[in-house]
């Protein structure tokens, strides 16, 4: 076996398309083109989707539900749990002091929700809670306060 001798496996190689050549050819006139037209124009390109003028795909189908305001002010959550397992009675639950603990890394808005129980008294001064949290802070005995 010499490099001489060495070809590649039969079929994987193939001649390339000579168009414009004459009819006997197979490619001749248009060129396997079509008649008239845009894609039978030189230089033609066309993006992805694009359907010559008729309106995509992607323009036809329905909008997804739910997805309204995607501009809307990110929040940070913490469960009534995580003041439990973190906090001693008297305490006041604040942004500073959920930064200095860790919870969070910068002042953004948090709101607070019913996820756990809370048997501690402590004082809470958050921009928003829900409707649960705050019916659980009452039957614990802890009191709070909307806070910017």
């Amino acid at each position: 076996m010499t490099i001489l001798k060495l070809s590649p496996k039969e079929g994987s190689k193939k001649k390339r398309r000579r168009v414009g050549r004459g009819n006997a050819s197979g490619f001749g006139g248009e060129c396997g083109r079509g008649h008239k037209g845009q894609r039978s124009r030189s230089g033609f390109k066309s993006r992805p989707g694009f359907e010559g003028g008729q309106m995509p795909l992607y323009k036809r189908l329905p909008k997804r539900r739910g997805i309204k305001n995607l501009s809307k002010e990110k929040m940070f959550v913490i469960n009534l749990d995580t003041i439990q397992n973190h906090y001693n009675d008297g305490d006041e639950v604040n942004i500073e002091s959920l930064i200095t603990k860790g919870f969070i890394n910068k002042q953004i808005p948090i709101k607070l929700l019913a996820n756990g129980d809370l048997t501690k008294k402590v004082s809470i001064k958050l921009p928003y809670i829900s409707k649960a949290a705050l019916i659980k802070l009452e039957k614990s005995g802890s009191s709070f306060e909307i806070s910017n």
